[in-house]
């Protein structure tokens, strides 16, 4: 382009070309992926097949929202539901801060060095406000990760755990259908999701930790009872005397307890994550109880309880979503709302009045 200062009779003036125009799309983004859809039979083949990729795109359609992906992912279970059941469910649960990664890391990179191909199921945590979860147990198992025969999957509990105990239950069903003969179920360490991760493992695991003040706070009676085993964690460098201490604790809390339905005397275990000592004495303990239930026959009848605990789960869960999502009582809801905030009518009356108009849009 020609610009007149630049002639020579303009001493001391120049005017550059300039930049061309900076292109509106960047010439080296990536096109965002779309997600791939397989068939009810790929899907399958897939899982059978031991291929992670779909295993990880079936359990996507297991978590979603969608009422499609719900009905292709039932399918997918239910395809599968055969070649599940073979694998040794493991329930993980402790306090916040008790290393329950560290030590599912450290137990699990010894049974995958052992031959054996181990999925781990993580509940993580979710704001209450924001619904965002961090899922960071991939981050906080860096080894076990990158580990061959390793499958991690941290899902968020969203406010409502049974829904993703649920979720988790048929997650379990997917990797022991994909050849995975060993499943560990993490907690998210607060309240309901013990109860729930209990209903659908074999063992269900306390971790502890002691040398953190109060250590009668680790021996409540609810969980303690729910516990088949106790892993007394951390008893390294100066907490090694702490723990044996809280060792005998733990074991004397256990003896004042009736005897459970297997008829197992639980044990209290220390152990380290950091060092690997008294971890793989907590998996021996592991085997022996699942050796003992078999030949007593408590294992295959508490699988049995555990499905029909949670076909009547899924039957309230249904129940409850067909009474919030009913157009019909959308509307009724807000004006008993609005009664119960203004004290024309009790919450008690008010959910009995809700109930009942919806049984009658039910019956016509």
């Amino acid at each position: 382009m020609y610009h007149p200062e630049n002639d020579p009779e303009h001493i001391g003036l120049t005017v550059n070309d300039g930049v061309a125009d900076v292109p509106k799309i960047n010439p080296y983004a990536r096109p965002k992926r779309t997600r791939v859809r397989y068939s009810v039979e790929q899907y399958v083949e897939g899982i059978l097949n031991g291929n992670i990729s779909i295993l990880g795109q079936a359990v996507t359609l297991v978590e979603s929202s969608l009422a499609s992906d719900q009905q292709l992912a039932q399918q997918v279970i239910e395809r599968c539901l055969p070649h599940a059941g073979k694998s040794l469910r493991l329930g993980i649960t402790g306090v916040p801060g008790a290393g329950k990664s560290t030590f599912i890391e450290a137990l699990g990179m010894q049974l995958v060095g052992d031959g054996h191909r181990l999925a781990v199921l993580a509940i993580d945590p979710s704001s209450e406000r924001s619904k965002g979860s961090i899922l960071g147990d991939k981050t906080r198992m860096e080894r076990l990760s990158a580990a061959e025969n390793a499958f991690i999957r941290p899902s968020p509990s969203a406010g409502s755990l049974g829904g993703v105990a649920r979720k988790t239950r048929e997650t379990i069903v997917l990797c022991e259908a994909a050849g995975f003969d060993t499943i560990f179920v993490e907690t998210v360490g607060v309240g309901q999701s013990e109860t729930a991760v209990h209903s659908m493992v074999d063992f269900f695991l306390l971790l502890q930790v002691t040398g953190t003040g109060d250590e009668l706070q680790g021996i409540k009676r609810g969980i303690m009872e729910m516990a088949d085993g106790i892993a007394i964690n951390k008893c390294d460098g100066n907490n090694i005397e702490r723990a044996r201490v809280a060792r005998i604790s733990f074991k004397n809390a256990l003896a004042l307890f009736p005897p459970s339905e297997s008829g197992w005397k639980p044990d209290a275990i220390c152990c380290s994550s950091i060092d690997h000592s008294g971890v793989m004495e907590v998996w021996e303990n592991i085997e022996q109880y699942i050796a003992f239930t078999k030949s007593n026959g408590y294992f295959a009848l508490h699988r049995t309880e555990q499905a029909k605990y949670w076909m009547y789960e899924t039957i309230n869960q249904a129940l409850l979503d067909g009474f919030y999502k009913n157009e019909q009582m959308e509307h009724q809801i807000e004006v008993a709302e609005r009664q119960v905030l203004n004290n024309e009518v009790s919450s008690f009356v008010a959910a009995h009045n809700l109930l009942t108009e919806y049984g009658r849009n039910k019956q016509k």
